[in-house]
């Protein structure tokens, strides 16, 4: 599971997204056809990767 986080965070997918994507879409889907459900080739379908916000609300 954290290699499969890891690859998305690398290729900029969103990882939530991508699992929702894939469970949503894997039952209907050949088995012949798999690697179309790798994060790089589903990533234009996802949400990207956004960066956490930063909490910088200090006052100083």
């Amino acid at each position: 599971m954290y290699s499969l986080i890891g690859t998305c965070k690398l290729n900029g997918i969103n990882p939530r997204a991508y699992l929702e994507y894939v469970l949503t879409h894997i039952a209907d889907h050949k088995i012949s056809r798999i690697d179309e459900l790798l994060p790089w080739n589903v990533a234009d379908k996802l949400k990207p990767l956004t960066p956490p916000h930063s909490q910088s609300g200090r006052s100083g």
